[in-house]
C-alpha cells in the first residue's frame, strides 16, 4: 500500500483497536497471574509469540539479520525488555490494573526526556516541556494517595510500573541512538522476543515461581496474549508504521492508559476515585503535548 500523508479512518480505527489491546492486555495479565507465575507467564509468551512474528517476517521477505551491527544492542535491548516484562507483570500481583496503565503508559514522556539530552534536533519545545511537568505531576498525583489499595504492596507494584516505563523508554531511545536502528521494526521485536523468552523463563525457575493453579481459561488467555496481542497487535502496528506518518500515530498514544483504566474498571471493579481521573488526565495530556509536532520555523526554547 502506498505511503499516506496523514492519518485516515482505516489508520486511525487500527491505531485506537491496537491502543484498546494494549489496555485490555494489563486486565489480561492479571487474569492469568492465578495461572502461572507472573515471570513464567511472560517468557512463555514470548516464546510463543516469537515463531508467528518470524514466519510473518519471512513471508514479506523482510530482510532479518545478524550481522548488520545490531546483535550486541539487540541482546541489552532484549534483556532490558525481560526486565520491562517482569517488573510490569509482577507489579500487577501487587497493585490494580487502573494504577498499573497509569504508570506504565508514561513510556512517551521519558523518551522525550531522554530524546532532548540524546538525540540531536529533538531538544524540549514549550509544548513538550509543559506535556512533561503535567505528566509528571499525575504520576506524583497518582503515588501520594491510594484510596484502595489492592494489596499492603500496591505502592511498591506502582513503582514496578514506573521502572518498567522506564526500561521501555529504554528500549525506545537505544532503536534511535545505536546499531539496534539498523535493524527492521520485525527484526527488532525478534530480539526482544529470542533473548527474552528463555531468560524470564529461567528467573522464573530459579526463584522457584512458575505454576500456581492454571486453568484451561489462563491457558486460553495466554495464547491470546501472544497470537493476538503481540503477534497481530504488534505486526498490524508495524504495518501501520509503514503506511502512516509516525509522528500522527504518536498522537494516539494517549489512548492506551486511557484504555488500561476503563478496562480495569470494567473486569476488576477498579477504583474510579476523583484523585486517579485526575491524574489520568494530566498523564494523558502529557503525553499528548510530547508528541505534538511543533510548526514549521518553531525554534526550540
Amino acid at each position: 500500500m502506498a505511503r499516506k500523508e496523514r492519518i485516515d479512518a482505516v489508520g486511525g480505527a487500527f491505531l485506537v483497536g491496537f491502543s484498546a489491546l494494549l489496555g485490555l492486555n494489563q486486565v489480561l495479565v492479571k487474569l492469568v497471574n492465578a495461572g502461572f507465575a507472573p515471570a513464567f507467564q511472560a517468557g512463555l509468551r514470548s516464546a510463543l509469540a516469537f515463531l508467528p512474528v518470524l514466519i510473518f517476517a519471512l513471508l514479506m521477505r523482510k530482510r532479518l539479520s545478524l550481522r548488520d551491527g545490531s546483535f550486541r544492542p539487540g541482546v541489552i535491548c532484549g534483556l532490558l525488555f525481560s526486565v520491562e516484562f517482569v517488573l510490569l507483570f509482577m507489579a500487577l500481583d501487587f497493585t490494580t490494573v487502573s494504577r498499573a496503565s497509569i504508570f506504565f503508559y508514561t513510556m512517551p514522556v521519558w523518551v522525550t526526556l531522554g530524546a532532548h539530552f540524546l538525540i540531536p534536533g529533538e531538544g524540549m519545545t514549550k509544548a513538550k516541556a509543559l506535556g512533561l511537568v503535567l505528566a509528571v505531576s499525575g504520576v506524583a498525583l497518582a503515588l501520594s494517595g491510594n484510596a484502595a489499595p489492592a494489596t499492603e504492596w500496591a505502592l511498591v507494584g506502582d513503582l514496578m510500573c514506573l521502572l518498567a516505563a522506564l526500561c521501555w523508554a529504554a528500549i525506545a531511545l537505544m532503536a534511535r541512538t545505536t546499531a539496534f536502528s539498523k535493524a527492521i521494526p520485525e527484526m527488532q521485536l525478534l530480539y526482544q522476543l529470542a533473548v527474552s523468552a528463555p531468560a524470564m523463563i529461567a528467573f522464573a525457575v530459579l526463584t522457584g515461581d512458575t505454576v500456581r493453579e492454571p486453568t484451561e481459561a489462563h491457558l486460553a488467555i495466554l495464547l491470546f496474549q501472544s497470537f493476538v496481542v503481540v503477534g497481530m497487535g504488534f505486526l498490524t502496528w508495524f504495518w501501520v508504521l509503514s503506511v502512516y506518518p509516525a509522528s500522527d500515530m504518536a498522537s494516539f498514544g494517549f489512548l492506551a492508559p486511557v484504555f488500561g483504566v476503563f478496562f480495569g474498571w470494567l473486569v476488576f471493579d477498579d477504583a474510579l476515585t476523583p484523585q486517579l481521573v485526575a491524574a489520568l488526565a494530566l498523564v494523558g495530556l502529557g503525553i499528548v503535548l510530547v508528541n505534538r509536532k511543533p510548526k514549521r520555523g518553531l525554534t526550540r526554547s
